[in-house]
Parts: C-alpha cells; structure tokens; sequence
C-alpha cells in the first residue's frame, strides 16, 4: 500500500516547475484577462475592433508555440529554450509598462505609442511561444524515462502522467485565479502603469527560482540523430528520395549469368553515386521515422479541427463577456464596485474548487458505470467538456436577451443610461460552466495531445494543445468580422455596437451554439473511428 501512494506523488522538481507554471499564468493573465477594457477606455478603440485585437494577440500567443516548437525539439535544449524565451517574455512586459507611462505623460503622440503597445504585445507573444510547451514538457520529463510513455492503461506511470497534468492545469488556474482578480482591481483602482508593472515583476521572479532549482532538475541525455532533429530528417528524406529517382538508372540485365553475378557480388547498380548510396541506408530509416511521425500528426488534425469551436467559446470571457459585465449593476455596498473582469476569476475558482471533485467522486462513479480503470477515456473526457461550453453559450444567450429587454424598457421609459438594473452576478452561471468544462477538455486536451505525439516531439505535442486556442482566437476574430459583413449587408446595426442597448450579442451567443453543436457532433463521429498510438504504434 505505501508503495503504490508513493508512486503518485510528484518528485520536488515537478512541484517547483508547476510553482512557477502558476506565476507566468498570473502575469499573462494579469495583463490579458482586462486588455479589452484598457483598449476601449484608454485607446479608444470600439469594441469590435478591441475584440478583433484581443483575439489576435491571444491568438498568435497560442500559436506561436506550434512554430517555435519544432526548432526547439531539433536543435535547443528545453531549459535553455526556457531562459531565452523567459527573458524575451520579461521584456515584452517592461515595454507594455512603458507604453502605459508613456501614453499617460504624453497625450498627444498616441500613434507612436499605439505601434509600440502592439510590439510590446507581440514580443510577449514570441517569448511565450517558446516558454509554455518548453515548460511543460520539462516539467513532464522529470517523471523519468520509465515513465515518460506508458505502454497500456494498467500501467502505474500512467496514473502519474495523468496526476502530473492535472495538478500543472491546478496550478496554472491558481495563477490566473490571483492574476484576474487581484490585477482587475489595481487596474481599474490604481491604474494601469502599476498594473502592467506587476506582471513584470512576477515574470522575473520566476525566472530567477527556475535557475536556482537548475540541480534538482532531471535532464535528458542526447538521442540519435533521427529521433532529435525530425526536420533534418525531413531534408535527408527529400535528399535521398532525389538521388534515386535522378542518379540511379537501373537497366534490366539481358544475360542470366549478369544476375548471377549481380547477386553473388552485391554490385551497387549505380557506382558512380557510392558514396550517396552508401547513407541511403540511414537516410531510409530517417524516412521510415518521418512517416510515422506524420502519420501521427495526419490522424491528429481532424480531431484538432473539431476542437477549434471550444476555443473560439473560450475567447468569450476576455471580450464580448467582460463587455457586458460593464453595463450591468455591479455595485456592492455603496462605495465598491466589482470589476468586469474579475467575473472571470469564476472559470478559475471552479475549476481549484471543483478539481478534487473530479477525482474523489466523478471518476469512481464513472469506473462503477464504464468498468474502466480511469472511469473515462481522455476522449470522452474532452467530449464532455465540449457538451458543457454549447450549455454555456444557451446560458449566455438567455441572460443577453433578458439584460436587451430591460435596456429597451429604459430607453423606452426616457432613460438613456447603459447601465441596466440587472446584477452582474447573472452572468456568473456561464462562467462557473466554463470552468467546469476546462476541468474535462483542457486537461484532457494537454494528456492527449502529449501522449499521442512521439517522444521527439513531446514539446510539439504541448503546442499542439496550445495551438488549439491560437486558431481559435482567430477563428474568432473571422466569426466577428463576417458577421459584420453580414450586418452591414443587410443595412441592420452591428450585433457588437458600441452602444449594448442596440448590440446584438445573444445572437452571436447562439450562433456559437450552433456550431459548436455541429463540431460536437463531428467530433463524436471521429472518435469512433479514431486509431490511438498505443493501437497503432506501439514502437514509439
């Protein structure tokens, strides 16, 4: 018995690296969770376009991961990766406070200062494109070698990989839990020049207790070169494809006796290319790496695709969500007034709160009813969760419409203010949903994603996952700007006007609902007839 709770414990490195997991969450989140509030009330800009700027950045944040990863896994090492990016990340925060400063000593230069916000932006996304998966693939690597790939469910080292994902998602929903409340309130109470400069502050705090615990760290011993550098193998694949098919002109023998002395000497058919032919060999095992690798990546895509509807949902709470907030009653006592985005401290609340549920109660009914050892699959875990955002979506519908309907009564009545008598705490339901369905799909996302990629390629596997948010976030910004078209089309007001009262967000809530209920359904679809790894290919 002591032995089995030993082995699902974390070791100390694991710990510390989840530690900080959780203060880069609270410096991306302090800045990203009221970035549409900063845009809106201090640049000026209106909400489509703040909402279209938002999920930009968020987008290119998460998809930044997917383009720095395959160069990492070639050719850096995760913890220098870490450092480099880490520090490019430190520096996009330094210059994001000093364009707040800037813009409130100088009024009047406001171009110069918006392009410097958006380079800002940008180098914390370039930072955290290296940072993120890097950090969470080293963190999985310090379960040891023997435990990195589980061969099969009853396997011990796969109840600790699962137990390691879920407490990395705990403590990076600990982070966003302190980075959305606490930073929401010094922004809108002390300012935003302080309220860029914490974040700042935190992520150089971080760096400096990732290289202090540098000899607790288990590190990983080079591999070959065809299992380290997949787009070298890709090269050498294409390399040796062309040398056959250019410098190898096979001519079919006439006499008998040329066979025979063909086969007797092993006479090389093309001589003069020797020396090319003589790697074929290795170039050939390359390619035969190649392929599977992307084999796996082929029969990842379409589930990847089908879950590019949640992310777009998730991109909510930042934008349209904390727009709405505002124009809802949100006193509390006479003095104090609830942030918007602080709502969002809800997803993460729930999920802290709600995580141990999971496993104390969920998942032994769940064993009870499916006779399984995990009580559900990853798959069907992420299912469920994609079944939980569409119901918070019809939620959201529903308390737009009902929050549209006081707004005309009082602009009925003569009243003009844009703030309608219904509580902010309306709102709360969808975003207690929200987190829950994190609880199943982005966990589950994170441990599909990194077990169904190949050892090489675990960072790519993470940045898969974060991939996921990064296309969502622009399909996002595409959904709002079609429908604009479409609006303006039709010569009807904007379902995102500036004034909420005209705005037509419960359409847009539905419209969501709607497609993420055919992306569900196309989901289960696949599922069915998806291969996993370890069905598959059970060398890797």
């Amino acid at each position: 018995m002591a032995g089995g709770q030993r082995q699902q414990r974390l070791n100390k490195s694991c710990i510390l690296l989840i530690a900080i997991a959780g203060i880069e969450r609270f410096a991306f989140k302090g800045v990203a969770s009221n970035l549409v509030t900063y845009l809106t009330d201090v640049v000026n800009l209106s909400n489509s376009s703040a909402a279209k700027m938002v999920n930009s950045w968020v987008g290119f944040t998460s998809i930044m991961p997917l383009l720095v990863a395959p160069i990492a896994d070639a050719y850096w090492h995760k913890y220098s990766t870490i450092m480099v990016s880490s520090f490019l990340y430190f520096v996009g925060l330094v210059a994001l406070t000093t364009t707040a400063l800037a813009r409130s000593w100088h009024h009047r230069n406001r171009t110069m200062s918006s392009s410097f916000l958006s380079l800002s932006l940008y180098l914390i996304s370039l930072g955290q494109g290296g940072y993120n998966p890097s950090l969470q693939a080293f963190g999985a690597d310090q379960l040891g070698e023997e435990e990195e790939l589980p061969c099969s469910k009853d396997d011990k080292s796969y109840n600790k990989k699962t137990l390691f994902f879920q407490w990395w998602y705990f403590g990076v929903c600990s982070g966003s839990l302190l980075g959305v409340t606490v930073m929401s309130y010094i922004q809108d109470t002390f300012g935003w020049v302080l309220g860029f400069a914490i974040p700042a502050i935190s992520m150089i705090m971080s760096i400096l207790i990732f290289s202090g615990g540098s000899p607790i760290y288990l590190y990983k011993q080079h591999e070959v070169l065809e299992a380290k550098k997949p787009i070298m193998n890709i090269f050498q694949t294409i390399k040796a494809s062309a040398l056959r098919c250019f410098h190898c002109e096979i001519t079919l023998p006439n006499d008998k006796s040329e066979v025979l002395e063909l086969e007797l000497q092993e006479k090389p058919l093309c001589p003069e290319n020797l020396e090319s032919l003589k790697d074929l060999n290795d170039d050939s095992r390359s390619g035969m790496y190649l392929l599977k690798n992307v084999k796996v990546m082929v029969r990842l895509l379409p589930i990847w695709t089908m879950l590019l509807m949640f992310a777009v949902i998730f991109q909510q709470p930042a934008t349209f969500f904390t727009k709405q907030g505002m124009t809802m009653k949100r006193n509390i006592g006479a003095d104090f007034k609830i942030p918007p985005a602080t709502l969002q401290s809800a997803i993460t609340l729930s999920i802290i709160l709600l995580m141990p549920l999971y496993d104390k109660i969920f998942i032994p009914i769940a064993q009870v009813i499916t006779r399984q050892d995990k009580g559900i699959s990853v798959m069907q875990r992420m299912g469920i969760g994609m079944v939980l955002s569409i119901i918070a979506m019809v939620i959201a519908a529903l308390v737009e419409t009902r929050r549209l309907e006081i707004g005309r009564q009082m602009r009925s009545a003569g009243l003009h203010s844009e703030t309608v008598p219904l509580s902010i705490f309306w709102l709360l339901p969808q975003y207690i949903l929200l987190g829950i369905s994190d609880i199943f799909t982005v966990v589950g996302m994170q441990e599909f994603f990194y077990g169904e990629v190949p050892r090489t390629m675990r960072t790519m596997g993470i940045a898969l996952y974060t991939s996921v948010f990064g296309v969502g976030s622009f399909v996002s910004a595409l959904l709002i700007t079609l429908v604009e078209v479409y609006t303006s089309s039709k010569g009807i007001p904007s379902w995102f006007c500036d004034d909420m009262v005209e705005a037509r967000l419960d359409n847009y809530y539905w419209l969501l609902s709607w497609l993420s209920a055919v992306s569900l359904l196309l989901y289960a679809l696949l599922c069915k007839y998806y291969l996993k790894k370890s069905d598959s290919d059970s060398e890797y």
